[in-house]
């Protein structure tokens, strides 16, 4: 039926709840072929008990009502996070649209999109922080169809991500690189903060977290029970990425690393005095005992590849350190035990990884390197005088 100027279609839905059946007009229609398509489709899902109300919220409404709604639960750098995507990548180019008219080839656009001009100044946007926007998506969208019923399926899960060979790690040092990076750290009174780093493969928040009642000496091994982070420059702490608390071995060495940091940690209180402020018993503090802010051990990792490359007053090392991040100490960790052999749910657990299949996608390139040399390693052990 034609209602001034556009066309509108009813059908009888059920009532879940009555059991009773009732007509549902639906309007706003361009043509009348637009309108007894719409009908067709509505009377299939009609009779599956799929059918949604037609509603008029837009993305940017109902992703704004969604992420304050999830306010609470969500960790606060998460929800910081999610915030950032939506207002810097969703709601300007798709947040003028209706929710319900969101399609897979909808969000495929938009990732394509953005992976080719959504950066700064229309560079290029990166895989990673595509696949990001991409999770806020599916997240809020599974919701629009289990929880708000505004949506018969989620779109998201259709959607394609754009193709990339680039790799999720950063730069990996070679083990030599890093034995010469730690040699030039040493001096620094913050040095077994980034021996620990490399040698446990735990994250810059963890570590910073880290409280002395979490390490054991004897038993050789450290508690990762909590994170922290900085938001809007206030130091936050929370749980792990995953939620769990974990265990991780140590090495005898990165032992006597860490009671060597403790000593000199309780020689600094002692100079100190009453100006020292590590009531909380961090392990890695400033000189008066307060909290490292997380940045200042970033930050400390280009000073020191810099420091390296040009040193004062000598010569410049014949192979320099290439550009790295703190984070790449984690890489460098779980790729040298995937090269060295190590189970993959073994280095699952150090890392945090809730599940092993994690650690197969992050570290893809380092188990195809080792699938090339599987069936050598199989046909030496069968040839083997010993077998």
């Amino acid at each position: 039926m034609k209602r001034g100027s556009t066309w509108s279609y009813v059908i009888r839905v059920k009532d879940p709840e009555t059991g009773t059946s009732k007509p549902k007009w639906v309007g706003g229609f361009a043509t009348e072929n637009d309108a007894k398509e719409a009908r067709d489709d509505a009377r299939v899902k009609a009779r599956r008990g799929e059918y949604v109300d037609r509603n008029a919220v837009t993305v940017a409404e109902y992703m704004e009502e969604w992420i304050n709604g999830h306010a609470i639960e969500i960790k606060p750098k998460t929800l910081r996070d999610y915030r950032l995507m939506i207002r810097l990548y969703i709601v300007p180019r798709i947040g003028g649209l209706r929710l319900q008219a969101i399609r897979p080839a909808t969000l495929t656009k938009l990732y394509r999109d953005l992976h080719t001009s959504g950066g700064a100044k229309g560079k290029a946007l990166s895989a990673r922080t595509v696949r990001y926007v991409h999770t806020v998506m599916r997240k809020a969208l599974r919701d629009a169809v289990e929880v708000e019923e505004l949506l018969p399926s989620n779109p998201a899960e259709r959607a394609k991500l754009p193709r990339t060979d680039t790799p999720e790690a950063g730069t990996i040092w070679t083990t030599a690189q890093l034995r010469a990076f730690l040699t030039h750290a040493r001096p620094h009174r913050l040095y077994a903060f980034f021996h620990l780093a490399a040698y446990s493969g735990a994250r810059r928040g963890e570590l910073l977290n880290l409280r002395w009642r979490d390490v054991d000496f004897e038993g050789r091994q450290i508690r990762i029970t909590g994170t922290t982070n900085v938001i809007d420059r206030r130091r936050v702490e929370g749980t792990t990425k995953n939620g769990r608390s974990r265990t991780v071995s140590l090495d005898g060495e990165t032992v006597k690393v860490l009671q060597d940091h403790r000593e000199r940690q309780e020689a600094e209180q002692l100079k100190a005095g009453e100006e020292w402020k590590n009531g909380q018993h961090y392990v890695f503090v400033t000189g008066f005992g307060e909290p490292v802010y997380p940045d200042t051990v970033s930050s400390l990792v280009r000073t020191f590849i810099a420091a390296y490359n040009a040193p004062k007053g000598g010569p410049k090392p014949a192979v320099p350190l290439p550009p790295a991040r703190l984070h790449d100490l984690r890489h460098l960790h779980a790729t040298t035990l995937l090269l060295a052999g190590v189970a993959v749910h073994v280095v699952a657990a150090r890392l945090g990884h809730t599940d092993p299949a994690i650690t197969l996608r992050v570290y893809a390139h380092v188990i195809s390197e080792q699938m090339a040399t599987a069936a050598e390693v199989f046909a030496e052990a069968i040839n083997s005088p010993a077998a």
